[in-house]
């Protein structure tokens, strides 16, 4: 870390705990009525604020909530609570809310064989239509992180948001990173195995029986969840956004490597690149050292990056500095 980056974080930091120390926001809940039930959100607002611009965050891939937290990670790291307040006090609104099925929105989710990834990118329009129609913002943008980035970029296509700001996002397609999650992981008639399944998901046809050692991955239940997923490259859908666009990644990320937001931002030409020095996947400053990173995982107490609030808020803020 060089001594400028040094100096500059330390007073990112003491800006960010005096910041904290004041008034904060006021979180309130939010709702959206959807066909199969209703979604619950917390809408931030910055205190004080007359007419602010107002981000919808989308949560990553799995059981995680509005807030950034998994049920299947224990402990808690509040990533997507924090950085709303960090946006908040920046004079940013944000409307953060759970997935179907998750959490406060359990009662809208469906079976897994009638789930559909569409169905999330749909919800996630929605919120972007509503946030429109609200006399109180100025404009919508939305930020997606993880899987909610490509989530977030083809609803803010959808739902023509104002900007579009991209966090830990993939630019494979799905199919591509569960191929290179699984090599040489599997023994080879498996591998061969999955391989079959996965060219047959990725052509739109379903694999019945499958061999019991994939079946967590490829059941038939799920099967048609990731034939809709599979058809979405990040990369090229990207390309197709009208509106601004932030690509941010951090380089401690153990999950999403620098070289997907490199890839992003080269498929979208006049997007911005922020590259997050210390940042990991849920923007808390954390060394790429395996027991660091799986305790930032659980621990709230680890503020989110303030590169990363001040990034998000200084785009949003300009309008979105990148051309279409």
């Amino acid at each position: 870390m060089s001594a400028t980056f040094a100096v500059r974080l330390c007073s990112l930091l003491l800006l960010a705990g005096g910041i904290a120390a004041h008034a904060h926001a006021a979180e309130t809940p939010i709702t959206l009525d959807t066909p199969t039930g209703q979604l619950a959100g917390t809408l931030e607002l910055p205190a004080g604020a007359d007419k602010p611009r107002v981000a919808l965050l989308i949560a990553g891939s799995g059981p995680t909530d509005r807030d950034g937290n998994s049920s299947m990670i224990p402990g808690r790291n509040d990533s997507l609570k924090l950085l709303a307040a960090g946006l908040a006090d920046a004079g940013i609104a944000t409307v953060r809310y759970d997935k179907r099925g998750i959490g406060g929105s359990h009662a809208a989710g469906s079976a897994e064989s009638a789930l559909r990834f569409e169905m999330f990118v749909d919800d996630a329009a929605a919120w972007i239509a509503r946030l429109k129609a609200d006399p109180r913002f100025a404009s919508v943008a939305v930020i997606g992180h993880s899987e909610g980035s490509l989530i977030g970029m083809l609803a803010a296509q959808q739902a023509s948001a104002a900007a579009f700001v991209s966090i830990a996002g993939i630019a494979d397609g799905a199919s591509t990173l569960l191929r290179k999650q699984l090599e040489g992981k599997l023994p080879p008639e498996l591998e061969k195995e999955s391989e079959r399944i996965l060219v047959s998901l990725e052509s739109g046809v379903v694999v019945d029986p499958v061999p019991p050692a994939l079946a967590t991955l490829f059941r038939p239940s799920v099967q048609p969840y990731l034939i809709s997923w599979f058809k979405y490259v990040p990369a090229q859908r990207i390309a197709e956004l009208t509106m601004p666009v932030l690509v941010v990644q951090g380089n401690t990320d153990i999950q999403v490597d620098v070289v997907q937001a490199n890839r992003l931002h080269g498929a979208r030409p006049g997007a911005k690149l922020e590259i997050i020095p210390g940042m990991n996947h849920v923007f808390k400053h954390v060394r790429a050292v395996p027991e660091l990173q799986v305790a930032s995982y659980g621990d709230p107490s680890l503020p989110v990056s303030p590169l990363l609030v001040k990034s998000i808020a200084d785009f949003l803020h300009q309008g979105g500095a990148a051309t279409p």
